[in-house]
Formats: C-alpha cells, structure tokens, sequence
C-alpha cells in the first residue's frame, strides 16, 4: 500500500452490500468506486453467488477485474470470461452431511450450485430461491441434485430459522464441512477450507496485494473470514449482528449507499 493510498484494494460483498434491490448499483455507489480506482486503488467483488448467477451485475458495472464468487470456491476473470481457480465439493461427502443434518432436525429442503461459468442451480423438492429474479432449476428428487458436479450445497428448513439452522448443521457436521449463513434463507455448505478469505487470498497473489492493504465490506456471517483478513471490516446498517460484532467500522445500509460513503470520506 502506497501512502498515498489508503487502501491499495476495496473488496465488496453484492447482496445486501453493493447491491440494492433488483441487482442495481446506485449512480453514487458506480461513481465512489470509479474515484477510487482513479487515485490508484483496485476494486474486488467477493461474493457468494456463483459465476453464472453474477455475471449480469459485472457486465452492468463494466467489471473487468476478478471476482471471488462461490463462497470463495471461484475466482473468476472478468475480462477474459474464464475460471482461474475453482474447487469443487465432493458429491458424496455432501449426501453425508445433509444425512447427518436430517438424521438430528428432520428433513431439510436442498439446492446446489453446479461447476463451471455456464452451470446452473439446481434446486430439489420444497427449496425456495430467495432471488427469483435469478435462473434456477427445479429438479424432482434429491438425488438429481448430484448428476454433475457441484461447488457448494444450499439448505433450507421448513421450521428452523437461518440462525437455528446454521447452528445445528455446524454442531453436527462442522467437522466435515464449511456451515455458512451467506443471507435470507440460505444457509450453505462448502468444501472444508472455503470460504471468502480463501478465495481473497488466491485472487491477491495474482494482484499482488495482501490483506494489510485491503478495505472489506460486507453484511452477513459469510463476511466473517473476509473481516478478518483485511486491514479493516466495514458492516452496513443492515448488517448481521455476528458480523456487526467483528466489524472495525459500521456505515449506512446497501440502500443508503454505505459504501460511497466510506470511499467519498477515504477518496475524494
């Protein structure tokens, strides 16, 4: 990081961070960002949708950089359209852990996210997509879930909050599994070693950066290992309260532009 500089990079966070509703970038938002690269700094989308289900944002923004997608399973070139690093889930070790997780609360309702930048979500029986804007398919058992390979698994439960849920299925399968609360209704579970800090990590030795020179922001659980391997963590007002506690900083919600403001007062 340069002195000049007072971060060298910004990593955002989309759903309930940049993103307003309908997967828009407010104009102050696109134009705090677009100061701060102007003075020298790099901006990195991490996020926990995977690379078919973001490319739309990044094409609206013009994005051209990499971006962690995934839950950090992905690092994807934005402006060559192509997968520098992906990892997969193992499909059995996952059948595993969603028995384990049924066998203490009962049946839970089960989507994936296939490999690849063409992929798609595949969701079972009783799965709800909390983003209907954004394509799915409905598939008829469970076990279609596992005809190609897969990057992360997403559980739902008829009764149990996201809370309850993220609680039991870390207690019960924690040991074999990252557990995940990524935002409303979705609780995940990835390869064990991913999550977004993973993926950061990867992207900034093509960069060239370190997490000494990074500003995060971020709004939920998932954000956690982001918060703690930047320099400093920014949670916005309509942030969870677990990562609120962690955060270094807390700014106005994704809908107020949060994050134009933090970049206006370090930019401009």
């Amino acid at each position: 990081m340069t002195s000049a500089l007072p971060y060298a990079l910004i990593a955002t966070d989309l759903d309930g961070t940049l993103l307003r509703a309908g997967d828009t970038v407010s104009t102050r938002s696109y134009a705090a960002l677009a100061t701060a690269r102007a003075a020298g700094a790099q901006h990195i989308i991490v996020t926990g949708r995977p690379v078919p289900q973001v490319r739309h944002v990044l094409d609206g923004l013009g994005y051209s950089g990499l971006a962690v997608c995934g839950q950090g399973a992905q690092v994807y070139d934005a402006a060559r359209g192509c997968l520098l690093h992906s990892v997969s889930m193992d499909r059995e070790l996952a059948e595993v852990a969603l028995g384990k997780i049924e066998a203490e609360i009962g049946e839970v309702y089960a989507a994936v996210n296939q490999e690849g930048i063409d992929a798609e979500m595949l969701m079972g029986p009783g799965y709800r997509m909390p983003h209907p804007h954004l394509p799915t398919v409905r598939v008829g058992r469970r076990a279609d879930l596992w005809a190609s390979p897969i990057n992360k698994v997403l559980l739902q439960h008829p009764r149990l909050d996201d809370d309850e849920l993220t609680r039991v299925a870390r207690a019960v399968v924690g040991d074999l599994v990252n557990v995940t609360m990524a935002g409303e209704h979705t609780v995940e579970l990835q390869p064990p070693g991913i999550d977004k800090a993973s993926g950061l990590r990867r992207a900034v030795e093509v960069l060239g950066l370190s997490g000494s020179a990074t500003i995060a922001f971020g709004d939920m659980p998932n954000d956690i290992p982001m918060f703690a391997w930047a320099a400093h963590g920014v949670a916005m007002a309509n942030a969870h309260r677990e990562l609120v506690a962690v955060a270094d900083e807390l700014t106005l919600s994704n809908e107020a532009d949060g994050i134009a403001v933090v970049l206006e007062r370090l930019f401009d």
